[in-house]
């Protein structure tokens, strides 16, 4: 088993075998493991609603709720009848628009519970997962507490008038009645929920009778202009817009359904569809039933206007309780997956569920008093603000989730909801960012704000979920649409950027290799890290995958972005061909080849170096195009380096007219780009032409330093001799020299070899371009593509 190029000359280099073996992980995808974990999802023994009772009754429950009861005539009324139309026309082409995303993702893998929650984490991957669940969470707990006020409100004056108190205390019980039944399951919470239906749809129904009886068609034309001091747009929006969040709540019983995925898409929509048409059908008959100033008066227009003012009152308490009930079954279900995925541990108490029916018993606690709390703040105004920014955060993420994930082209994206085009869920998410600003521009920021806070905690805490989303996949199809770009526009000299490929066969040096790619690198190249193992067949094909995992381990324990790549062979220099000249894909192919210097004394190691050795193996990476980088770093000078800070040090560079040497300087300038060379002070060190003076050489060199933009001193001295290099070059902290290869020894350009400077020397990096560099490249420099047919 061996690797090019050696870093000790005891190794040696068997005959081996290739083979085919599986893919080597990035180490991008090899993250640290943290103490977060995901615990196991919920049975499926609650699984067994369907589509009427798990998504079509709470989603459309809650959006029938305290608004059209309370809220829309009086929007009819101070907006008119055409205005009050296109407010319920935009929050419905957002509600569509997310019931659009939301059944292609529901019907694009299997959902388990969690809801809104789960579609995102397992899409956008944990970070804007926890984002949204903290704040769906919150959103429902949030609104429990709105509707519970709005149901007191309906209810105080009926049975406790004149008593202030009584609102709120009405309110408080409204709370902990629902957290009983939702404590105890959605079996019961279901039937409760048939039983408000039909007050719901029975207040509605003597409404529509008596407003129909009432029907005056100039009664209608006068409503349909606004009147002049009428609501604005936006606010009109805001007072509506809360009825609509509704429909995402059956959407939240993912965990309770027997068949998500198809029970998700058909009653979402279905709830959506129906109330739209209510909501239009009660405008309507609001703005032919009364003037628009009996609507936007102190009255209750759908009561004045029913057959049965009564059922109007019941219908009000119903609505209201049906709409908390429904968040209160969504919120724990949220909490509880959040809980299970372990992203944050002070929350794992909740992930417990009942063994029966897998109801989130313990998640009803944290709801119930996020509810109380907003109860008791009793402000009707400032709970819809809240609520209204909440919802459309998460209806904005689940349009991008979606739409994120059509737009990787994934295979594996394969939704069977057919009438969905990537184009609406980025116009849904456009939408709902533009309605959060125009509504209330400082709460829309807040709660952004509060989404990207949870998001970037998230993302920086580095945990090893134990689920796949679609970053990955969104990833590569950018990459390979920018790959083929790329590879249509033609080659220039100022597009070159370092692609290297590391050599190593020691983890003790490796790391030091890794450490000057990055320098080199620039925060420009890439960089793919090599191990060649070469030996019996069998044994080799059997160790690629326990040397992948290690050189990963390695690489992520460098904090590096190189990739890995292990490779099996029949030898050594068959492999090394091989790999250098396939390393890459498309026009990002590798150009520069880096490995250690061997490590070495006295005069017969360097002799060892010959025909056939380390030399033979450089001058072939040579011929077949690829620049050579060869690092000579001890442990003292290495943690030498380790005590200067990054604007106290000084690089070195040999000059020389040649592609090396403008490979030298481009490389030394990347290198004070990385946080360990940041303002390091670069210095050229030259020699005169014979006949010329060293001030003409000074005054040649930093004009061309000004001319190529990199900021470097100038160092005049005599012909590089080995003891010149060792004393102008003794106190810096990296020097690049150039090189050259005869007869597999290595020798400066100016005939002495190289080998036994380096030890008097600091890290040193030994550089031979094996391609031209041009550092004074200019955007018109080259030849010009011939024109097209069209342009003759």
């Amino acid at each position: 088993m061996s690797s090019w190029p050696q870093d000790d000359t005891r190794r040696s280099c068997p005959a081996g075998v290739a083979g085919d073996t599986p893919p080597l992980p990035s180490p991008r995808d090899a993250r640290v493991p943290s103490t977060s974990t995901t615990l196991p999802l919920p049975p499926a023994a609650g699984a067994r609603l369907g589509t009427f009772a798990g998504v079509f009754t709470p989603s459309i429950l809650t959006i029938l709720g305290i608004v059209l009861f309370l809220r829309l005539g009086y929007i009819v009324g101070g907006s008119g009848l055409a205005q009050a139309l296109l407010v319920l026309a935009a929050a419905h082409v957002i509600t569509v628009l997310t019931a659009l995303s939301v059944a292609a993702i529901a019907t694009n893998l299997q959902v388990r519970a969690g809801g809104d929650y789960y579609l995102i984490s397992r899409t956008l991957g944990p970070g804007f997962g926890a984002a949204i669940g903290l704040v769906l969470f919150l959103a429902q707990a949030v609104s429990i507490g709105f509707y519970a006020i709005g149901f007191a409100e309906a209810l105080a004056p009926l049975v406790l008038p004149g008593h202030a108190w009584a609102p709120r205390a009405i309110a408080l019980a409204a709370v902990g009645a629902l957290g009983l039944l939702a404590w105890r399951g959605a079996d019961l919470a279901t039937r409760f929920q048939y039983v408000v239906m039909v007050l719901l749809v029975a207040g509605i129904a003597v409404f529509v009778a008596g407003a129909a009886g009432r029907w005056d068609a100039s009664t209608l034309l006068a409503n349909w202009p606004a009147p002049r001091d009428s609501l604005p747009f936006w606010v009109a929006f805001a007072i509506f817009f809360p009825a609509v969040t509704g429909f995402t709540q059956g959407v939240s019983m993912s965990g309770d359904l027997a068949a998500p995925g198809r029970s998700i898409p058909s009653g979402v929509l279905g709830a959506v569809g129906v109330s739209a048409l209510v909501y239009l059908a009660c405008a309507l008959l609001f703005a032919a039933a009364l003037p628009a100033a009996e609507l936007r008066g102190e009255g209750f227009a759908m009561r004045e206007l029913a057959l049965w003012g009564p059922l109007i009152d019941l219908g009000v308490m119903a609505a209201t309780l049906s709409s908390a009930l429904a968040s209160f079954m969504g919120a724990p279900r949220i909490l509880q997956s959040l809980a299970s995925d372990g992203i944050f541990r002070w929350l794992a108490p909740f992930a417990a569920v009942n063994p029966a029916d897998s109801n989130p018993r313990r998640a009803v606690g944290p709801t119930l008093l996020v509810a109380a709390g907003i109860v008791a703040l009793g402000d009707l105004n400032l709970v819809a603000s809240v609520v209204s920014m909440f919802f459309l955060v998460s209806y904005g993420l689940l349009n991008y989730a979606t739409w994120h994930e059509a737009r990787s082209s994934s295979p594996s994206f394969r939704p069977t909801f057919r009438f969905y085009d990537r184009r609406l869920g980025l116009a849904g998410a456009l939408a709902c960012l533009g309605a959060m600003l125009a509504v209330d521009l400082r709460a829309g920021v807040v709660a952004t704000l509060i989404v990207y806070a949870i998001y970037r905690w998230v993302e920086r805490q580095d945990l090893a979920v134990q689920w796949s989303d679609g970053r990955r996949a969104y990833h590569l199809q950018l990459a390979r649409e920018h790959l083929l770009e790329a590879a249509a526009e033609p080659e220039h000299a100022r597009a070159w950027r370092p692609q290297l490929l590391v050599f190593s066969d020691s983890p003790q040096r490796r790391a030091r290799l890794l450490a000057f790619a990055s320098w080199v690198e620039g925060g420009a190249g890439m960089t793919t890290v090599v191990r060649l193992l070469a030996g019996d067949r069998r044994d080799v094909v059997s160790q690629r995958q326990q040397e992948a995992e290690q050189l990963a381990a390695e690489i992520r324990d460098a904090d590096s972005t190189a990739f890995p790549l292990v490779v099996v062979g029949d030898d050594a220099d068959s492999m090394l061909s091989s790999v250098v000249q396939s390393a890459g894909i498309g026009p990002m192919r590798t150009n520069t080849v880096v490995a250690n210097w061997p490590v070495g004394e006295n005069k017969q190691f360097y002799d060892s170096l010959g025909v056939g050795g380390f030399g033979e193996r450089v001058a072939t990476a040579f011929r077949l195009g690829a620049n050579l980088l060869l690092l000579d770093a001890t442990d003292e000078e290495w943690t030498a380096l380790s005590t200067r800070a990054a604007a106290q040090r000084t690089i070195d560079v040999w000059w020389q007219d040649s592609p090396s040497g403008e490979l030298m300087l481009l490389l030394a300038y990347l290198s004070t780009r990385s946080t360990d060379w940041h303002e390091a002070r670069i210095r050229l060190l030259a020699s005169p032409a014979p006949g010329a003076s060293d001030e003409a050489c000074g005054r040649e060199l930093e004009e061309r330093l000004e001319q190529v933009r990199i900021p470097a001193e100038v160092v005049i001295v005599p012909t590089p001799s080995e003891s010149v290099v060792v004393q102008a070059s003794r106190g810096s902290d990296l020097v690049f020299l150039p090189f050259r290869v005869h007869a597999g020894r290595f020798y400066s350009p100016f005939g002495w070899e190289v080998g036994p400077a380096t030890r008097h020397l600091p890290i040193t990096v030994l550089c031979l371009a094996a391609q031209e560099i041009d550092l004074e490249a200019e955007p018109d420099d080259g030849v010009a593509p011939a024109p097209t047919a069209s342009a003759q």
